[in-house]
C-alpha cells in the first residue's frame, strides 16, 4: 500500500509524486505536498441541507423521496435514520434504514433530527 494522500478533488487512490507535487492520473489534478499536509490536518465538517453540522451517531430525517438504485424501493420523505456514520466520498453518510438495509446517503438530502 502507498502512503501517498488521496486526490482532494476526486478521492482517487492512484496518486503519484512528481518532484514536489502530487498528481492524480484520473482527473489530472495537481497539488503541493504542503497542501496535502494541511488538508490531512484539517478535518472537513459535513453539514446537512439546512447547514447543521453532522457527527457520528446523529439521527437525521430524509427531506426528499430517494429512489434506491438497482431496485424498485423508495426512501420516503420523513424517514428517520438513526445512528449515522460519516465517511469520505460523494455519499458521505453511511447508515442502515429499516425495511431497506445498509445504504449511503448524501448529506444534502437529510436534515438533523
Amino acid at each position: 500500500m502507498s502512503d501517498l494522500p488521496k486526490c482532494p478533488k476526486c478521492s482517487s487512490e492512484f496518486t503519484y509524486e512528481d518532484g514536489g507535487m502530487y498528481v492524480c492520473p484520473e482527473c489530472a489534478h495537481e497539488w503541493s505536498a504542503d497542501a496535502a499536509a494541511d488538508s490531512a490536518e484539517q478535518k472537513t465538517e459535513i453539514r446537512d441541507a439546512v447547514g447543521n453540522v453532522l457527527a457520528d451517531g446523529d439521527s437525521v430525517t430524509v427531506i426528499k423521496d430517494l429512489k434506491v438504485k438497482g431496485s424498485s424501493l423508495v426512501v420516503k420523505v420523513g424517514t428517520k435514520v438513526k445512528n449515522i456514520r460519516l465517511v469520505d466520498g460523494d455519499h458521505d453518510i453511511d447508515c442502515k434504514i429499516d425495511g431497506i438495509g445498509a445504504m449511503q446517503l448524501k448529506s444534502e438530502f437529510v436534515k438533523k433530527a
